[in-house]
């Protein structure tokens, strides 16, 4: 039976980020799919259910869990992702194959909540295309840590008349400061590498928790605060179990 999949961005996990398109896609849904990421990331799969508890009303949808398969270091890192998305796309078939056996009622309508925007930086949107038959795809676009970020640093992403390249810490470490730009927007860096730049004349405006409770920033020359984001990031995450974090660099 063919489903109807709900893409639905939640921003950085504050309820008041959520937009009420997606509180309503959330509340017409059949099933929501919430995953686990490993007990040290237990407090994302929280998160979710808080949403849900604050936003959805007394008789929320029925929620399934589904653990999220590891993807390989080793070899291609492109063709590992691949692997990785067809291990989860299996996942959420069967998941989804589960849900059918368990409720009482049709289960056509189904949720997946989204850190920030399904259109940056997530893949649910290409493992989507993996599900057979293919399901009719809505997305409900969320508040993105970018936006977070300058939110909270109270500043403007773009310089006048300029352009700026969003990338990843992977990229940033293999492959230096992007040519042609002054400034870069890092995500998905679990490795701190801005110290790659550390010696260089850059400045950063840096978050993470952005639009929480807990949030935390830093910003000014990167060689006078990249140790202190180091040691306040370690601390956080042994704290709270995960981090995301998100920085802008610019290249003075």
């Amino acid at each position: 039976m063919k489903i109807d999949l709900y893409l639905v961005g939640i921003g950085t996990g504050n309820p008041d980020h959520v937009t009420q398109q997606a509180v309503n896609i959330l509340r017409c849904s059949d099933i929501i799919m919430v995953p686990r990421k490993g007990s040290e990331k237990g407090d994302l799969a929280n998160l979710r259910y808080q949403i849900c508890d604050q936003l959805l009303g007394e008789k929320p949808p029925a929620i399934f869990e589904f653990d999220i398969p590891k993807r390989s270091s080793e070899g291609d890192y492109l063709e590992a992702v691949e692997q990785w998305h067809e291990a989860i796309a299996n996942v959420w078939q069967s998941t989804i194959e589960q849900a059918r056996s368990t409720v009482s009622h049709a289960v056509k309508r189904v949720s997946l909540m989204i850190w920030g925007d399904p259109s940056l930086y997530d893949s649910a949107l290409r493992i989507s295309e993996r599900l057979r038959p293919t399901p009719t795809i809505t997305v409900a676009p969320g508040i993105t840590s970018i936006q977070a970020l300058a939110a909270a640093h109270k500043i403007s992403i773009n310089d006048l008349g300029s352009s700026f390249l969003v990338t990843t810490g992977r990229r940033l470490r293999n492959e230096g400061f992007p040519k042609d730009y002054e400034k870069a927007v890092v995500m998905l860096d679990g490795k701190c590498s801005f110290n790659s730049l550390k010696g260089s004349n850059f400045y950063i405006w840096w978050g993470a928790y952005l639009g929480m409770p807990n949030e935390i920033t830093f910003s000014g020359n990167l060689d006078e605060v990249a140790d202190l984001i180091v040691k306040e990031r370690k601390k956080a995450r042994d704290e709270y179990g995960w981090i995301m974090d998100t920085y802008l660099i610019k290249k003075c």
